[in-house]
């Protein structure tokens, strides 16, 4: 629906009506058989008035300033909306997939910290969704929240790549971190697809009252889970396996597995203990979250001005074209 900026000047539009009061055109002939009844003559005065109307009208509607406000529409895209929180926590900036000291390497490994890592796979997994909603969180001993769900491509992008600024602090906890990023999705409609993605080094231990909190809310809003678990320990696994270490028993990692195994929620672990097991992980995500999704897009003001100056020029253009004509026809008889 078109808006004006100044629509005070549309009561200007009575104007257009000048060219039908135009009594210029009488002649005085000394004899009435010389104006024979002409109907092509007729309808040519007729449809120049009404242009010489029309661009009147097309100027004046040209400086009301028209223009389409900005909006929210809706379409229907492949998809989901994720809220990323990612663990800032020390351990964090230690380099991912260290091989355990006084071994010898048997292969080449990164020399980069798992923050690092993390944020250059976050940054290409955004790039390659360009329909998707998303949300970001850092967090330690506490959550914050960095950018709510948003559209905006070049906003994600530049607060993944900065996120990794500063130093993490040690405790990491895991039940703020989600409260938090099941909150981003309250107040909002359901598109399609919600998804929390965990991509932390470490684990906690809930108590009763956290586990039953994170089990309604997650299952209410309908978020599934993704961990993408940072190996540290070398060898241990989230599951269980017949020659596990001892020590790894009561590991937090395993106690947090474990419970968000038991969630009436839809959820799925990670391992990454290589740069190619991150990719997989990322991959499989990617693979897995595409969903029909309603997407709402915002569509900026859209001036309309120059569709009024276009119609008035193309009025004139032929109102000038005609005028000539009738001065060449002139000029031709008086040559005769």
């Amino acid at each position: 629906m078109l808006s004006w900026e100044l629509p005070i000047l549309l009561w200007l539009l009575p104007l257009a009506l000048l060219p039908w009061f135009s009594h210029n055109t009488e002649k005085t002939v000394a004899w009435q058989a010389m104006l024979p009844h002409d109907r092509l003559s007729q309808f040519l005065t007729l449809l120049l008035k009404s242009l010489s109307s029309l661009a009147i009208a097309a100027l004046l509607l040209a400086l009301a300033g028209p223009f389409i406000p900005e909006r929210l529409v809706e379409r229907s895209r492949q998809g989901a909306e994720f809220v990323i929180a990612l663990d800032r926590s020390r351990s964090m900036d230690d380099i991912f997939a260290r091989p355990p000291r006084n071994t010898l390497p048997i292969e080449a490994f990164s020399t980069r910290s798992k923050r690092t890592v993390s944020g250059d796979y976050l940054l290409e997994f955004v790039k390659r969704r360009p329909d998707d909603r998303f949300g970001y969180i850092l967090f330690s001993t506490r959550a914050t929240e960095i950018l709510p769900l948003s559209y905006n491509r070049d906003a994600i992008l530049a607060t993944i790549a900065a996120g990794g600024l500063g130093k993490g602090l040690s405790k990491t906890d895991i039940f703020q971190a989600l409260s938090k990023a099941a909150s981003l999705f309250e107040g909002e409609p359901y598109r399609g697809s919600r998804n929390i993605l965990l991509i932390s080094d470490g684990g906690e231990i809930l108590d009763a009252d956290e586990k039953t909190q994170l089990q309604r809310r997650l299952a209410d809003m309908r978020i599934n889970l993704y961990w993408i678990y940072l190996r540290t320990v070398r060898g241990m696994t989230l599951d269980e396996q017949e020659d596990d270490n001892l020590l790894w028993l009561d590991m937090p990692e395993r106690k947090l597995h474990t419970f968000f195994k038991s969630l009436n929620t839809p959820y799925q672990a990670f391992e990454a203990g290589s740069l190619k097991e991150f990719a997989a992980a990322i991959d499989e995500i990617h693979r897995q979250q595409y969903q029909p999704l309603i997407v709402e897009e915002r569509l900026p003001k859209q001036s309309r001005v120059n569709l009024f100056l276009y119609l008035a020029l193309l009025c004139c253009a032929v109102l000038v074209m005609a005028r000539l004509y009738t001065g060449w026809g002139v000029y031709r008889a008086y040559r005769q």
